[in-house]
């Protein structure tokens, strides 16, 4: 094993605090990222590419939701990122340096964000921001559960990745589709990257 994929496994199973310096913590979180978002990006490019010009709201989430998910079932079981992408969430400073990172590997990602906002014209600026951090933690969190279901050996409520990419897809674009009811929070950036 690697020392990234050790790192990967120590931060999934313990937490982002159990490297006690900041600095080591945060390039080491950062080294782990790059690696899978260039590994996701080989991934997601070509259905971006594929996507182009479509008016589908859920053809875009596709794009979203399955370069993950394939990649986490083409890493083989046990796996740590996406227990390691959900201890991310509950660090915002790390996750935002992180973010940064996957942004920067990611050249489809601009791309996939402009689709999704042509898809949702009517939406306002900050509703797409909500929207978009509750469907980076649906992705997280639901990737993040089977994930560690496999690695335990236990069952789980997706019987594939594939599945579970089906299921998200589903839940993230009845999500983006949701009524708005409620007034803005005055932020106006959306980041979706899980």
């Amino acid at each position: 094993m690697s020392s990234l994929s050790t790192a990967e496994l120590w931060f999934a199973e313990h937490g982002m605090h159990a490297v006690p310096d900041p600095a080591a913590r945060a390039e080491l979180a950062c080294a782990i990222t790059a690696e899978h978002a260039r590994q996701i990006e080989r991934l997601r490019a070509p259905m971006v590419s594929r996507t182009d010009g479509s008016a589908e709201l859920r053809d875009w989430v596709d794009c979203l939701v399955r370069p993950v998910t394939q990649h986490l079932d083409r890493l083989g079981s046990p796996t740590w990122y996406a227990r390691f992408c959900a201890q991310l969430l509950k660090e915002p400073l790390l996750h935002d340096v992180t973010l940064d990172v996957s942004l920067a590997a990611s050249p489809a990602l601009p791309a996939l964000l402009q689709g999704l906002e042509r898809c949702l014209p009517e939406l306002p600026a900050h509703t797409h921001f909500e929207r978009a951090t509750m469907a980076r933690h649906l992705i997280v969190h639901v990737c993040a559960e089977r994930e560690s279901a496999l690695a335990e050996g236990s069952s789980t409520l997706w019987s594939s990745w594939d599945n579970a990419a089906a299921c998200l897809v589903d839940g993230v674009t009845g999500l983006w589709r949701a009524p708005v009811a409620h007034s803005p929070t005055g932020r106006d950036t959306a980041r979706l990257i899980p």
